[in-house]
């Protein structure tokens, strides 16, 4: 076994991080806890699930008007969302 030189804790699970695209993953579900951030307090007492997978954010809402004027505005809240994360890592948003 070669000796490399060495590397700080840091670098090692940035590493690991990049091996295993675990980084997008974890942007997702950031992006996923500001969902209250982006629609409000209100809208968020509406919202009974939600959840993130590969990009497509569901989420379940008890006032089918809500979800109206939710879907009328969702290109709004994806750019807000990726805005708030700093990368593009939301493309779409489900109501159910």
């Amino acid at each position: 076994m070669k000796r490399t030189d060495a590397k700080s804790i840091a670098e090692i699970i940035g590493d690991f991080m990049q091996q295993e695209d675990i980084t997008a993953t974890m942007l997702e579900h950031k992006a996923l806890q500001h969902w209250v951030d982006v629609v409000g307090p209100g809208v968020n007492r509406m919202t009974t699930e939600r959840w993130v997978d590969d990009g497509v954010i569901t989420v379940k809402i008890s006032s089918p008007a809500l979800r109206n004027d939710l879907m009328l505005s969702r290109s709004g809240i994806i750019n807000q969302l990726n805005q708030l994360v700093g990368k593009p890592v939301i493309r779409e948003i489900l109501f159910r």
